[in-house]
Parts: C-alpha cells; structure tokens; sequence
C-alpha cells in the first residue's frame, strides 16, 4: 500500500467557507426562532440582504 507524502499546501474555498457560515447562521436562527419557520424576512434579516442591496441606508433605529 502506498500514501502519498502530506503536502504543506492547504486549498480554501472561501465562497463555500462562507456559505458554511451563511448556512450556520440560519441554523442559529431557527433554533432560536418562536415559530416553526423562519419568515422570509427574517431570513433576510439573518442573512443581512437588505444591507447588500442597500450598504448606504441604516436599518438600525437612530432613535436608540
């Protein structure tokens, strides 16, 4: 039977490193979640589209 040698070089898929952590995030949620499911607006909410769509508005209330 023959190994090959460990190699030094390690590969990252940074779009499925960070689709991982999308995909965590939303287990985080429903888990946390009052309902059954996770309304599509939560959804965004967690996955923080809105601030994709729209980097220059605020979604935080200024009043607090």
């Amino acid at each position: 039977m023959h190994v090959a040698p460990a190699r030094g070089t390690a590969v990252q898929d940074h779009v499925a490193l960070a689709e991982i952590e999308l995909c965590g995030d939303l287990i985080i949620a429903a888990s946390a979640a009052r309902e059954d499911r996770l309304s599509p607006d939560e959804i965004d909410e967690v996955l923080k589209v809105a601030e994709e769509r729209f980097p220059h508005q605020r979604t935080e209330d200024p009043t607090t």
